[in-house]
């Protein structure tokens, strides 16, 4: 695994946070050292994911990226279940496939490059899992990604959702982000390397509150939802169809 140190050099100007070629080589170090519990998270969600997908149906990772979920899932959801990976990074995309041959994933699969903004067709799924991706769609398209996704999910499906989250009250909105800073720090990253990656993700990253997220899911079809895991400003919500 290659180490994150795309922002350990001081740069003359912090360009908007990308999915390209540097990033895709490092992306997996880079989730493990900046997510807390991340492994928990990806365990969780293969659960949760056992519970729901059902036989002869397509389960969807949107914002796949390297692949890593879809390794998780492999032993946990029924044979007869495809995986459809969606990333808008063709980077991103190889390194998923080259990962997926490697491990000798047992699920059939596709890979299709498309950037979610544009929306995304689904068709027959019984799990949807949207893993750190949706806080990367531009706010005033989330509603139509959301929409589609609930359109294209059979009756009983379930979208899995994790994203980075708001606190209501803005000092403790601070000392949420402080945490997470200290634990980045834990796991080898500098002052720099965090000053500049948030510099790089202001534009780029734009989170909602955890209300917003549900109200989101609730007026786009969702009958219900519930937070399964909260860690600071990072939670993860399961919304049922």
């Amino acid at each position: 695994m290659t180490k994150d140190d795309l922002f350990k050099e001081q740069r003359p100007l912090v360009m908007d946070f990308d999915f390209g070629k540097d990033t895709a080589e490092v992306f997996d170090d880079m989730l493990e050292r900046s997510v807390p519990f991340y492994a928990e998270i990806q365990r969780m969600i293969g659960e949760l994911a056992g519970d729901f997908a059902v036989p002869g149906t397509n389960l969807y990772d949107l914002g796949c990226s390297t692949g890593t979920t879809f390794i998780g899932l492999d032993p946990v959801v029924p044979a007869d279940v495809t995986f459809i990976g969606v990333d808008s990074s063709p980077e991103m995309l190889e390194k998923a496939q080259k990962k997926l041959e490697r491990c000798g994933l047992s699920h059939s699969h596709e890979l299709i490059c498309l950037n979610l903004d544009n929306g995304v067709p689904i068709l027959n799924a019984s799990v949807v899992i949207l893993n750190l991706t949706l806080q990367f769609v531009r706010p005033l398209n989330r509603d139509r990604v959301v929409s589609s996704i609930s359109h294209g999910l059979n009756d009983g499906g379930c979208l899995i959702l994790v994203e980075k989250v708001l606190s209501q009250d803005s000092t403790i909105n601070r000392l949420f982000i402080k945490h997470y800073y200290e634990f980045k720090k834990r796991n080898g990253y500098s002052e720099l390397e965090i000053s500049q990656k948030r510099e790089a993700l202001e534009n780029v990253l734009i989170p909602y509150r955890l209300g917003e997220n549900r109200e989101l899911l609730l007026r786009n079809g969702f009958g219900s939802c519930d937070v399964f895991f909260r860690w600071y400003n990072f939670c993860g919500m399961v919304a049922v169809k």
